[in-house]
């Protein structure tokens, strides 16, 4: 039975919120990892540097100790298989370097995959869009039972930016609040600020910018709302990728953020 690249946990019916995470896995399944021109050893070393480790850990701990349980979407596939926060298409700023929807080079510049846009569209169909469609539908459904859906975007960011980046010198604060203009309104950045206060110093849009928002729905129905968390990794984790005590401060302040939007 094939292993489905994303999973939905439901939620408390009269959740508004639905958190999102989507770079916390590693697994890349073998007819994908045979195009990868990484060794084993090099494609550990990216996935390292890439993926948000444990931050599907500090969504199921928020949503464990939140006092509405929020409804989540799981990446179970690495982003190096498809990345689902990515636009699809010319829209994508990171295709100027490489890293798209499907990613071609690596986070230091070298070849991921041999260009081939034959391979790249059956990425895009077998995964992206099944993953984009799932996502679009969950958040139809919500919103069709109570008028009013808020997306969380669960990230995590290096305390190093890596090389092949379009954002250098940008800041790297302990929390990055992502919005966007026409989705996230500001009580709702108001109170993000509100609850990561308790992690550290966090900034908008620094180093990293907007946040997920169905396509269905993108620039369309301003009562979908969405905001990203991105968490610098240092506050959870040690520099071997471990959880240490910051993670109780990082998933408390989720679930501070979880409960405000659901007592509006």
């Amino acid at each position: 039975m094939a292993f489905q690249n994303f999973e939905i946990i439901a939620g408390d019916a009269k959740s508004k919120v639905i958190l999102h995470v989507p770079h916390s896995a590693t697994f890349i399944p073998e007819e994908v990892r045979e195009h990868i021109l990484l060794s084993d050893l090099e494609l550990k070393a990216e996935l390292d540097e890439m993926t948000d480790t444990f931050t599907e850990a500090v969504a199921l701990k928020a949503a464990e100790i939140s006092g509405t349980k929020p409804w989540l979407f799981i990446n179970n596939f690495s982003r190096l298989v498809i990345d689902p926060e990515r636009f699809p298409d010319d829209r994508e700023a990171m295709n100027a370097v490489g890293m798209g929807a499907v990613y071609q080079k690596t986070s230091i510049g070298t070849q991921l995959r041999n260009p081939d846009p034959i391979l790249e569209n059956q990425l895009l169909d077998a995964y992206f869009h099944p993953y984009a469609k799932a996502l679009s539908d969950l958040v139809a459904q919500r919103f069709a039972a109570l008028g009013d859906v808020t997306l969380i975007d669960v990230h995590s960011y290096r305390v190093n930016q890596h090389p092949n980046a379009i954002n250098h010198g940008q800041i790297r604060p302990p929390i990055c609040i992502g919005t966007d203009p026409f989705h996230t309104p500001e009580w709702l950045t108001k109170a993000a600020e509100s609850a990561f206060s308790i992690i550290g110093e966090n900034y908008l849009n620094q180093p990293y910018s907007g946040t997920y928002v169905p396509l269905d729905f993108y620039k369309k129905e301003a009562k979908i709302n969405s905001i990203m968390m991105e968490t610098r990794a240092d506050t959870f984790l040690t520099d071997e990728l471990k959880i240490h005590a910051g993670f109780e401060s990082v998933s408390k302040a989720l679930a501070q953020l979880i409960d405000l939007i659901q007592l509006r």
